[in-house]
This record gives structure tokens, C-alpha cells and sequence, in this order.
């Protein structure tokens, strides 16, 4: 996959290194707030967020994101301040204009590392997987990613305050919410479409009537506590 920024090409296959040395010469040495955003700018740095942490159900989904100098900030924001319509806009540009990643663990990784680990491990596999290495990584939350070579910093609500940390942010929603709507097709009756695997009450009901799918995710107490009592026959 080809990705392009201010006319440099990044190809997966080859990665150029986003180091300081050798960044002001494309006014990367600096960290500034800008005109047109209340979100902070960090170039040569990745972003990276999650989305799926809480849903009883499908994967978590993670993506990493470089903001180029001069991109238009403007409507990026936390993915949980836009509607579907926004994000959307602002993931084609995203993938326009930027160089970036989305990983997935699916339900089955959930399980087996549990969902914290899980999470972080698909940051990781979505940091590992841009074109471009990055100077430093900011990560969303309070919890380092293992497995990182690059300088790391955690920022809680960093989807409220860096540029790049944001943009992950409506990737992976966007991504999740684009698999959860396949699944209400394929798993029927659970209405994954309209609340994608979260615990509404929609969602405690039906899981109650049909019990778990393929999707849930056995690890988490609604549905271990639905299986558990057919696991003692």
C-alpha cells in the first residue's frame, strides 16, 4: 500500500525513519498548538488509540496515525465528539493525507490475553505497521505499550489534546463500527449494528433470549456467566 504525504512517497516495503535530525528542514521541530484546532500538533510523531475496549462482543481495533505538517486540523477531533456522517469525512482524509495503520484482535485474542493486553498489543501491531517510523509515539490512556522500540509517552485523554492521537482515534472507530455492522448481518437478532457489541439493554436482552454468539466474548462476565452454568452439565 502506497501512502503519500507533501509529495513524498511512503511505501510499506521501504520505511523512511522520522527522526529530529534532519526534520527542520521540513518545519518539524516544533510542537505547537494551531489556529484552526484546540488540538496540539506533534510532527513526527504517532498517535495511537483504540476502540472496543468495553463491548461484550467482536474485536478490539487499534490504529496509529502520523499527521503531516500542514494538515487541515480542522474537524478532528475525539471520534466520540463526531457523528458516524463526520467521522467518516474525516477518515477519507485521514487516509488521504496521512501516513497510518489500523491492527485488529479479534474476539478470541480478547480471551486469551485479556482485554487489556489485547488492546495494547493491537497499538502495537498498528505502530509497527506505518510506512514512516516515527520520532515518538503518544499513546492514548495510562498504559505503555510493550514491545515499542520508539520513545513512548502515555497521554490520558490524548484524543482530547494531540492531533495524531485523535485521528487514530476515528480510525479504529470507524473500522470497528464498519465490522460490527457486517456481524449484525451475520449474527441476526442481536442488533450488533446499532450498538456494536456493547452492553445496552438491547443487547443484555438478546444475549439473554439467544445466549452468546460466536462474536462474545467469553472473558467478560454477562456472557461467562450465561455459559457457565451449560459448562457444569
Amino acid at each position: 500500500m502506497l501512502l503519500f504525504n507533501h509529495g513524498i512517497r511512503f511505501d510499506r516495503a521501504q520505511p523512511i525513519h522520522l527522526h529530529w535530525d534532519g526534520l527542520k528542514g521540513w518545519g518539524l521541530d516544533r510542537i505547537r498548538k494551531t489556529e484552526l484546532s484546540n488540538l496540539t500538533h506533534f510532527p513526527g510523531a504517532a498517535g495511537t488509540d483504540e476502540a472496543g475496549r468495553g463491548p461484550l462482543a467482536g474485536p478490539v481495533v487499534a490504529a496509529a496515525v502520523i499527521v503531516p505538517d500542514g494538515f487541515d486540523l480542522r474537524g478532528i477531533q475525539d471520534s466520540k465528539m463526531l457523528d458516524p456522517k463526520q467521522r467518516t469525512a474525516q477518515e477519507l482524509r485521514i487516509k488521504d493525507w496521512c501516513v497510518w495503520a489500523v491492527a485488529i484482535n479479534w474476539t478470541e485474542t480478547v480471551d486469551r490475553l485479556n482485554i487489556l493486553h489485547a488492546s495494547l498489543d493491537a497499538m502495537r501491531q498498528a505502530v509497527q505497521a506505518l510506512s514512516a517510523v516515527p520520532c515518538k509515539v503518544l499513546i492514548d490512556g495510562n498504559q505503555k505499550v510493550p514491545g515499542l522500540a520508539h520513545p513512548c509517552e502515555t497521554v490520558v485523554k490524548g484524543d482530547q489534546t494531540f492531533a495524531c492521537i485523535a485521528a487514530a482515534s476515528i480510525l479504529a472507530k470507524c473500522e470497528r463500527d464498519r465490522i460490527m455492522t457486517r456481524f449484525g448481518s451475520e449474527f441476526p437478532g442481536y442488533g450488533f449494528e446499532r450498538h456494536f457489541g456493547y452492553a445496552t439493554p438491547e443487547h443484555l436482552e438478546a444475549l439473554s433470549r439467544l445466549g452468546p454468539c460466536p462474536i462474545h466474548r467469553r472473558s467478560f462476565a454477562p456472557v461467562r456467566e450465561l455459559i457457565q452454568p451449560s459448562l457444569a452439565l
